[in-house]
């Protein structure tokens, strides 16, 4: 028998599993705007932040902050600043000495740059599965009995903060100068330098900005889900990738669409059909979508120039 609460909880879920896709669809889709490169290490990056996160929270604790929500903000800006020069060293060692040279050759390196940050992490944190104690409790429900829609307030946070994450994203592409810059680069990286933009610090700063993104889906999915390991980065960040690649890649409203979309389906799919073939089928959107219209929903077929 169908149930609108069941059908209303799987949507919920997939929109909170969307946002998480779309903060990190954001960095693939930026790399690739303005260097037409795919960062294969990003995924990695995100792991990197889920550490960064459970560091961040003990060592806080260690100094007697007892403020839940002090201690989140400051876990935040930690993490945002930490994994955003993750995300810088990644551009200034894996990137820019070979922005010049065959496209295989970064995407090579950033697989390998994706392996170092795996057994960095596994040799200096251990290969165990690890987490955190839940810091926020209680949900708000809709409906009686067995009938109700729950979203607990971590969801809620990640669903609240994701929205204002793109927000700000926002605003700085179209607002100041970096996205100018950015913007400026994305169309023509030769015009744009000619013209007195700093091409290598704009591309430095889109991948400290894709990683800050990332940053923050690990912190909101640490908190939400207590527990990550060395290997979370991988299937996440195909899974990232996915859905830049289902909006657009290049497009930021078509990131977060993209992800959106996604956790959507993926949510639908575990929740009426089976929750094991999931990322089956989540891949399989991927093989279709590059099969049938690669340049994604709001993405632009790309117009060689001569």
């Amino acid at each position: 028998m169908f149930d609108i609460y069941v059908l209303g909880q799987q949507v919920l879920n997939g929109v909170i599993l969307g946002s998480i896709y779309g903060l990190i669809a954001v960095g693939y889709t930026m790399v690739y705007g303005i260097v037409g490169m795919i960062n294969f290490a990003h995924g990695d990056i995100y792991m990197i932040s889920a550490y960064v996160t459970a560091v961040a929270l003990a060592v806080l604790m260690a100094f007697g902050i007892d403020s839940v929500y002090l201690a989140l903000l400051l876990t935040m800006v930690m993490a945002v600043i930490i994994t955003g020069l993750y995300g810088w060293a990644v551009e200034r060692i894996a990137y820019r000495p070979l922005r010049g040279s065959h496209r295989l050759a970064p995407l090579i390196s950033a697989i390998g740059v994706s392996l170092v940050l795996q057994n960095y992490v596994q040799i200096g944190q251990g290969a165990r599965t690890q987490g955190i104690p839940t810091l926020i409790e209680g949900s708000l429900s809709i409906g009686q009995g067995d009938s109700i829609i729950q979203i607990s307030y971590t969801q809620l946070l990640i669903i609240l903060v994701a929205v204002a994450s793109m927000c700000l994203l926002t605003l700085v592409i179209t607002r100041t100068s970096l996205g100018r810059d950015c913007r400026a680069t994305q169309q023509d990286m030769v015009m744009a330098s000619i013209l007195g933009v700093n091409i290598n610090r704009t591309i430095a700063w889109v991948f400290t900005i894709g990683a800050m993104m990332a940053a923050i889906a690990g912190v909101l999915v640490t908190l939400n889900y207590g527990t990550f390991d060395f290997y979370i980065g991988f299937v996440t960040g195909i899974k990232a990738f996915t859905a830049a690649v289902l909006g657009g890649i290049g497009s930021l409203p078509g990131a977060m669409l993209g992800g959106v979309l996604l956790g959507l389906s993926e949510s639908l799919f575990s929740g009426f059909i089976n929750t094991d073939y999931k990322d089956v089928f989540a891949f399989a959107i991927l093989v279709l979508m590059l099969i049938f219209r690669p340049s994604g929903l709001f993405g632009k077929p790309e117009v060689d120039k001569v």
